[in-house]
């Protein structure tokens, strides 16, 4: 069973080749990467505030293997998804829409 820092973990990584496919568009190199500090804080801050939750009894969404199992499913299809971008302009999209899809898959509000 991951728990929800290595399914962010997993979301991250994926976020770092969008980046990398998106910073080639030489005017949109700082969005790019403002888009990934800000995004990949809030999927940590998400993370941690989760398995804070777990660790104090709280309501984790990640509690029940069957949802956990799921959840790893629905992201590694994101991240397959994410991993078929070529263009950098649609990786500069995705930038926005994976961590977004993420959040919503943990339980979270996408903004």
């Amino acid at each position: 069973m991951t728990d929800a820092s290595g399914l962010v973990e997993r979301i991250v990584a994926a976020i770092g080749r969008l980046v990398a496919r998106g910073e080639t568009i030489e005017d949109e190199w700082t969005y790019v990467h403002d888009l990934e500090t800000v995004w990949v804080a809030r999927l940590r801050a998400v993370a941690a505030a989760q398995a804070a939750a777990s660790d104090s009894g709280g309501r984790n969404p990640l509690e029940s293997a069957t949802v956990t199992a799921e959840l790893e499913a629905a992201l590694d299809r994101l991240v397959s998804e994410a991993d078929l971008v070529t263009d950098p302009h649609r990786a500069i999209d995705w930038l926005s829409t994976l961590p977004q899809a993420t959040l919503v898959a943990l339980g979270e509000t996408a903004w």
